[in-house]
Parts: structure tokens; C-alpha cells; sequence
């Protein structure tokens, strides 16, 4: 007998598939169970073989048919006070508590679930499951198989995103690209520091550039609305630099991030923060010929902004009987990848609030993962040629 939604939820928190670490045993029980059932199942590996994607269908191997996604890793427990094993699935009352059970493997079960019980419906269009890996470090894993899916002839209808909404639909996330500016300066005794050039005086000024740029998209920046934050951020997150207190530093590094709204061109934003870059070393060159800022990428994802009058919206709304507004999350996906790669609509709609994520004593209601299996139920219900697209 097909274990049920909770039964698998509980096994894939017993896998710590933390970012860039191997997800292949959690792979191994989803193929344990879907294949059995008749399930087609393919792997897009990690150059490395450490980790992989999955990528199942159940039903023909025909165009349309819709994409049910999820990625497998989580985010560290380290430094967390868990009144638990986070990585042993507890229930409280009306809740599920561990690592991952919100963000995003509560959602995973049920799709896993579903997936079992389409198996044994005569489907006319297929429902395929897409489980990445990497997705908490930039969405990093998802791009290999997007990019493989996008090879071959056949296109679901629309792909399906199971973050956490509290099943509501959400048509669209910021776009991120995250960043690294390197400030080189010219190291010296603290003794002689005016003789120096000093790389954290360097990303201090830098700094104040990030601020300034944040301010001006605030006050006078393209809107949008739909967003908590409605405007585009710019947001230092790390800053490393010096070895003693008696030595200048001859370098420091700065982390940051651009989250984008669909008005905003990153590049553009990226191009005036190296102006600002030059500007801010060019007074020191005629003594300090090494003096710069340089800023690489380190990772990028698109945004994603589907039409609220899409008739994908329609549809799920009419799935989920809701006639509340669409909504806009604040938190990143691979939706855009897969809108760009395989041209294809995409929702976000799964169950819980990202607010319970990346915390100690993480949780998913009951109520929302029951929800959500009713949901993707009437989805599959629909696999009968009738989908738009």
C-alpha cells in the first residue's frame, strides 16, 4: 500500500539535504516509490555526481500537461536553538514541526502523493514532477535540467511552484543578483597608516555608494504595488577585511544583493555602482597605483511576472475556489528560469507562510497541507485534454 502525504513528508525530513550537500538518498526513496508505480523517471546530475534533479511523469509522453515543482534542500540548522531533532518530523497540536517542512518539503509530499495516485488514473495530458537541488544558494541546480527540458519537443501547459503562499496565487517574485565588490588599497603599519591606503576606509565609502543608490530607488524608483516592499533594494549583507589592529588593510570584500522588481534593469543599477566604484578610488591612484574596486557576480535569477489576467490565474483560482487577489512574494524562485527557458507560464501557490521558514522550529499547518492535497487532487482531475495552452 502507497504510504500517504505524511508518511512521505516524514522520511524526506529525515534527509539532511542542506544546500550544496548531497540530496541522492532523498532521490532514491522518491524513485523507491514512484517507479514501482510506473512512473517515468529521469535524473539531471551535478557535474560532480554529489547531488542531481528529478524530473517524473505520470501519464503519455505528449505536449501540455502541467509541472508540479519543488526543490529538495534546505537551509543549515547550525546555530539554531530547536526545542527538537530538526531532522525528525514532530507534531504539536495542529501543526508539523522540522527542518524543511514549510520550505518546502511539506509540499513536496503531497506532490510525491499525487503523483502515486495519477499514476493509476487513465490521463489524457501528463502531470510531471521537477525536484531540484541548490535552490536556497540562487537557484542554482534547477538550471541544467531547464536547460536539457528545453531541448526537446514537448512543453507542459504551465509549471506549478509550491512555495509556501497560504495557498494563494502568486504571479511574480523580484529578480536577485548577488554580488561581491573587492577593495584594494595598500596595506602599512597602523603607525604610518596615513602612508597606507586603507581597503576598509575603501568599503566604507563603498557602502555609503549602496545606501545612497537604495535611498534614490526608494524615494523616486519605478513601483510596484504587489510588493511588501514596492520598490527595488539594494542590501549589503557580508563585509571581511583586515588581519590585525596593527596592520592598514590592504583589502576588504562586501557581499550584496540587487532584488529587482520587473521595472528595473539590475544591469543598469550594477552600471551606475561601478561608476560610483571609480569615483570613489580615482582620488587615491596618483599615490596608490593598485587602488580599485572590482565587483563580480556571483549568482543571478530572473524575476518572474506572470499577467494577473492569465488564464492560468483563471484556472487555479477556479481549483482552489478563491476569489481573493493575486499576490506577489518577496522571496525568489525558479520560476523565472522556467519562463524563459521552456516559455511556459508559471504560478506559485503551496501551503504554509514563508514567515515559519529558515527558523528554528520550523512548521507547516496540518490544515495547509490537507488543503493543498485537495488541490493538486481537482489538478489532476483536469488532465483531460481540456488545459489552456
Amino acid at each position: 500500500m502507497a504510504p500517504d502525504a505524511f508518511e512521505i513528508l516524514s522520511r524526506l525530513i529525515g534527509f539532511r539535504t542542506i544546500s550544496l550537500q548531497s540530496n541522492l538518498a532523498l532521490l532514491d526513496y522518491v524513485e523507491s516509490l514512484l517507479v514501482p508505480a510506473g512512473i517515468t523517471v529521469r535524473r539531471f546530475s551535478h557535474p560532480d555526481g554529489s547531488r542531481a534533479n528529478l524530473w517524473a511523469t505520470a501519464g503519455p509522453e505528449i505536449d501540455g500537461g502541467i509541472v508540479l515543482s519543488g526543490h529538495s534542500d534546505v537551509v543549515p540548522v547550525a546555530g539554531q536553538d530547536w526545542r527538537s531533532d530538526p531532522f525528525v518530523l514532530r507534531q504539536n497540536g495542529e501543526r508539523w514541526y522540522g527542518r524543511g517542512t514549510v520550505d518546502m518539503k511539506g509540499f513536496v509530499a503531497v506532490a510525491v502523493h499525487t503523483m502515486l495516485k495519477a499514476a493509476t488514473r487513465d490521463l489524457q495530458r501528463p502531470l510531471h514532477l521537477a525536484l531540484s537541488y541548490d535552490e536556497e544558494v540562487g537557484c542554482l541546480g534547477v538550471r541544467g535540467m531547464i536547460e536539457s527540458l528545453a531541448q526537446e519537443p514537448l512543453r507542459p501547459a504551465f509549471c506549478l511552484i509550491g512555495e509556501p503562499t497560504g495557498m494563494r496565487i502568486a504571479t511574480g517574485h523580484k529578480g536577485k543578483t548577488a554580488l561581491r565588490a573587492c577593495c584594494h588599497g595598500q596595506a602599512g603599519h597602523s603607525a604610518l597608516a596615513p602612508e597606507a591606503l586603507n581597503a576598509l576606509h575603501l568599503g566604507a565609502a563603498f557602502l555609503q555608494r549602496l545606501q545612497m543608490r537604495q535611498e534614490e530607488l526608494a524615494s523616486s524608483g519605478a513601483r510596484d504595488p504587489a510588493y511588501a516592499v514596492p520598490y527595488t533594494t539594494v542590501h549589503a549583507g557580508i563585509m571581511h577585511g583586515g588581519e590585525a589592529l596593527n596592520i592598514v588593510p590592504g583589502s576588504c570584500q562586501i557581499d550584496f544583493e540587487i532584488r529587482h522588481i520587473a521595472a528595473d534593469d539590475p544591469e543598469r543599477i550594477l552600471s551606475d555602482l561601478r561608476v560610483d566604484a571609480e569615483d570613489i578610488v580615482a582620488p587615491y591612484r596618483d599615490r596608490f597605483e593598485g587602488a580599485a574596486i572590482t565587483i563580480e557576480t556571483l549568482s543571478s535569477y530572473p524575476g518572474l511576472d506572470t499577467p494577473a489576467d492569465s488564464p492560468t490565474v483563471t484556472l487555479i483560482a477556479a481549483l482552489l475556489d478563491t476569489n481573493l487577489p493575486t499576490i506577489k512574494v518577496a522571496y525568489g524562485t525558479e520560476g523565472g528560469l522556467f519562463t524563459a527557458g521552456l516559455d511556459i507560464p508559471v504560478l506559485i501557490c503551496g501551503p504554509g507562510e514563508m514567515a515559519q521558514g529558515h527558523k528554528p522550529d520550523e512548521y507547516v499547518e496540518i490544515s495547509q497541507l490537507e488543503k493543498c492535497e485537495r488541490f493538486l487532487a481537482r489538478l489532476v482531475d483536469i488532465l483531460d485534454g481540456s488545459l489552456p495552452g
